[in-house]
């Protein structure tokens, strides 16, 4: 029972494994025993069995990156991120265009008992009401696709990128379950509360600090890059052999008190920038 989580010796990709959530997970990952292989735009100081810097703003970047891991790939963690801070259209290619196009590379590397999860955002709740937007966007074929598609829609639809971004994770991600469960692969993600990262300062800026309070609540504080790490450990687990398109809130209770009407939404309702984490 020792390893129960299933991941000794197993080999595992993190992408933004310098800072934040994608550190806090890489570390868990190499006490649990497994080898774990870092991409980033910045480098890692942690003891990983390889490091490769990759910008997910380029197919070729990303393309490379995964070749140079090559071998079977056990699991994959999608943690690299940029918050509304940065421009829209480098947001929707790292948070959404570039995680697809890196999981789709990782996948030929994949067989059963194979997992992916990402990491959404609170952010993207606003998926529910334009399915068939995010359904048109998310079946675009190849980073090229996506990008056309994107630029064609950066007025009405992208706006400042992080919520479209996001809300394309979610769907993208529950699209996916259904066809990859097929080749015994699943595919989840997280929905963080805010997490004191080095992302928070631009979310204050952005949002403002009231709003991204709201989204902590009935917590009342931020989580911490740890918790969240533990959140995606666990999806990719060997106990979560079954857990599969799930969109996983890890929020300390926020989405099960927006449900019966204990959180107050009307402070994050009354700006347009999304609180999120």
């Amino acid at each position: 029972m020792s390893d129960i989580l299933g991941y000794n010796g197993k080999r595992v990709i993190v992408t933004g494994c310098f800072s934040g959530m994608g550190e806090a997970t890489a570390k868990l990952l190499l006490s649990l025993g497994a080898e774990v292989h870092g991409l980033d735009y910045k480098p890692s100081t942690l003891p990983l069995a390889s490091f490769t810097n990759v910008d997910l703003r380029d197919p070729g970047s990303i393309e490379a990156g995964v070749a140079a891991i090559g071998g079977k790939v056990d699991a994959l963690f999608n943690c690299a991120g940029l918050p509304q801070s940065f421009p829209a259209m480098d947001v929707m290619k790292v948070n959404f265009i570039g995680l697809r196009h890196l999981t789709e590379q990782v996948l030929p590397l994949m067989g059963p008992g194979g997992a992916i999860a990402s990491i959404a955002s609170t952010g993207g709740l606003g998926w529910s009401r334009r399915i068939p937007t995010n359904m048109e966007f998310v079946t675009t074929k190849g980073f090229a696709a996506a990008v056309e598609w994107a630029e064609a829609h950066q007025e009405d639809t992208i706006k400042e990128g992080y919520s479209f971004s996001k809300e394309n994770v979610i769907v993208w991600t529950q699209y996916m379950g259904a066809h990859l469960i097929k080749q015994g692969i699943r595919i989840n993600c997280t929905l963080p509360s805010p997490t004191q990262t080095p992302m928070m300062a631009a979310f204050h800026e952005t949002s403002g600090k009231d709003v991204v309070d709201a989204a902590a609540e009935p917590m009342g504080r931020y989580s911490t890059p740890e918790e969240q790490a533990s959140g995606l450990v666990l999806l990719n687990s060997a106990l979560a052999g079954i857990v599969n398109g799930v969109v996983f809130p890890v929020d300390g209770g926020f989405m099960g008190g927006v449900a019966t009407g204990q959180v107050d939404l009307s402070k994050m309702m009354r700006r347009a920038a999304p609180a999120a984490a």
